[in-house]
């Protein structure tokens, strides 16, 4: 028996943090380290250029010189960033990141701009006619300000590259009446409803705290898939005090730094402005989030 739907992209897959030198260049040799090591872990997908990743703060060249970094580290599929409130400037972005090597597009919906629904069907429109990788619709309305709508979720699925959703709504109610409308393939954005959207229909995840916890939400993803609802339940429970660590406070790309920098995979929690690096009170909160999930010793 098989509850979950096939995962094309990877059913754990980390929002990858972007590791950086103290003087703001990203390190891409430690990029490649740190993908191998989450893969390692049990990541069977990986996001690069996403939020976690600081895409707001890094330019066209670098993305595309990480998407070339990682796909030459790893072999799971390794999805881009590629999305901008410039429909202009989100084409062009698909369309390096697709040269790059990208297996797939993650494309926010425009942010701060709020266009109508037609807007918004106008724009991942533009993006579908001037690439051939898929493309994930990225619905994230806390940091957008946009809400995608169902009959416009129905549009979006009938443009020929749209294939999956990463939802981060945290509206399980609305998940299920999108997903049933338009058979795309969904991703929770969540990480502390990751079960439940797996009984809508869900097929994993794109994580925060999969750069340090893979291997239980590998676990989770399993247990849920031949029917052993309670385990993964069980899972759910011991992972949340790390859910909390990592994205209570909304900082997510500072949190994962820190959690990273406690586990030793990458040599420095450096972050470009706006963002500042973790000090003490980040990295004692990842570190104690960790340790009460059962993942330091």
């Amino acid at each position: 028996m098989h509850l979950l739907d096939p995962a094309p992209f990877g059913r754990v897959i980390p929002a990858m943090v972007t590791p950086m030198t103290k003087n703001g260049d990203i390190d891409f040799d430690a990029a490649a380290k740190l993908a191998q090591n989450l893969v390692a872990d049990g990541a069977d997908g990986l996001l690069v250029n996403g939020t976690t990743g600081e895409s707001p703060t890094t330019h066209m060249d670098e993305k595309a010189d990480l998407v070339r970094a990682v796909k030459e580290a790893v072999t799971v599929p390794v999805i881009s960033g590629s999305g901008s409130n410039d429909t202009a400037h989100t084409v062009r972005m698909s369309e390096i990141m697709q040269e790059a090597g990208a297996d797939g597009l993650l494309v926010v919906a425009p942010y701060y701009s709020r266009p109508s629904q037609n807007g918004i069907v106008a724009h991942y429109a533009s993006v579908d006619k001037a690439v051939s990788a898929p493309m994930i619709v990225y619905d994230v309305p806390g940091r957008t300000g946009v809400k995608i709508e169902v009959n416009t979720y129905c549009r979006l699925a009938e443009l020929q590259h749209v294939t999956a959703v990463k939802d981060a709504t945290g509206d399980l109610a609305g998940a299920i009446k999108k997903h049933a409308a338009t058979g795309l393939t969904w991703y929770s954005g969540d990480d502390g409803i990751v079960l439940p959207f797996l009984s809508m229909g869900a097929v994993g995840v794109i994580s925060v705290i999969a750069h340090v916890a893979s291997a239980p939400l590998q676990e989770m993803m399993k247990a849920f898939d031949s029917g052993d609802i309670r385990h993964a339940r069980e899972v759910a429970v011991r992972l949340s005090p790390l859910v909390d660590a990592l994205n209570g406070d909304g900082f997510q790309a500072v949190m994962a730094k820190a959690a990273l920098q406690i586990k030793g995979y990458i040599p420095g929690s450096f972050m470009r402005l706006p963002n500042v690096g973790p000090g003490a009170k980040e990295l004692d909160k990842a570190e104690e989030g960790m340790r009460s999930s059962g993942l330091l010793g």
